[in-house]
C-alpha cells in the first residue's frame, strides 16, 4: 500500500495526528508511507517521529496548484513547538493569531501532479490526506484522477467556504467517489472520500455545504461505509 500525508507536521508527536497514528497502526514493512512538510522547523520532529519506519520518505517542500517554483510561506513562533499553522496565504495564518508577529520563509513549491509522476512515483495511491492548512479544495481540485487512482481520500473541510464545499464534493463525486463520514483528523475536521459509488451517501453529501458542522455527525449516522 502507498500513504501520502500532505501537510505532515511534527506526525503524532503532538499525540494529535489522526493520519499518522493510522498509519503506524496499519502499514507494514511492504507499504511506502511519504510525508510532505513545507515547514523546515518541522523536519527533524518529523524524522524522529517516523525513525522506525524505514519505509517512510520525508519531502520538506510546498505543494502548488500551478508550476514548481520556490513560494514565501508564513507562520508564527506563537504556534510552536508543532507550527500546525503554515500557509502560502498570510491572512491564513493572521486569522489564527492575529496579535502575533507573523515570519516568513522561502522555500521549493511542487505543482501536485508532478509530486505524484516525481516524487510518489506511484500510479496507485491507497491512502492520501490532505491538511495543508487553506489551500486543500485549490490542491484537490487540480489531482488529475485519470492519471493517478487514489483509492481514499481525507482531506480537511475546515477552512472551506460552503461554496468550495459544494463545489469539492461536486468534483468527487463526478470523479467516481462517495462520500464516508469522517477522516482521520482527531478533531473530525476532514470528511472521507472512497474510490466506489454509494448513491445514497452521496445524496447526505450533497447536504454537507447546507447544513452546520454540528450536523455532520448526525447524517454520519445515516452513511453505508463499506
Amino acid at each position: 500500500m502507498n500513504y501520502v500525508h500532505l501537510g505532515a507536521c511534527v506526525g503524532d508527536f503532538d499525540n494529535k495526528c489522526g493520519f499518522t497514528k493510522f498509519v503506524k497502526k496499519n502499514s507494514s514493512i511492504y507499504d511506502k508511507i511519504f510525508l510532505i512538510e513545507a515547514n523546515p522547523k518541522n523536519i527533524p520532529k518529523l524524522k524522529k517521529n517516523y525513525k522506525n519506519y524505514k519505509n517512510s520518505k520525508i519531502f520538506n517542500i510546498g505543494i502548488s496548484s500551478k508550476k514548481d517554483k520556490k513560494e514565501t510561506f508564513f507562520y508564527t513562533e506563537d504556534d510552536a513547538p508543532h507550527y500546525k499553522v503554515c500557509s502560502m496565504n498570510k491572512n491564513h495564518v493572521f486569522k489564527h493569531y492575529p496579535k502575533s508577529i507573523i515570519k516568513k520563509f522561502e522555500i521549493k513549491t511542487v505543482e501536485i501532479n508532478n509530486l505524484f509522476k516525481n516524487y510518489i512515483r506511484e500510479k496507485t495511491i491507497d491512502y492520501l490526506s490532505i491538511d495543508i492548512e487553506g489551500i486543500d479544495y485549490e490542491i484537490l481540485t487540480k489531482i488529475n484522477f485519470k492519471r493517478y487512482n487514489i483509492l481514499n481520500i481525507s482531506v480537511e473541510y475546515l477552512h472551506l467556504s460552503k461554496n468550495q464545499k459544494k463545489k469539492l464534493i461536486n468534483h468527487l463525486i463526478k470523479h467516481g467517489y462517495s462520500y464516508c463520514g469522517f477522516g482521520y483528523d482527531h478533531n473530525n475536521f476532514d470528511f472521507l472520500f472512497k474510490k466506489k459509488k454509494i448513491f445514497f451517501n452521496n445524496v447526505i453529501a450533497r447536504l454537507l455545504w447546507i447544513v452546520s458542522k454540528k450536523h455532520y455527525f448526525f447524517l454520519n449516522h445515516f452513511i453505508i461505509r463499506n
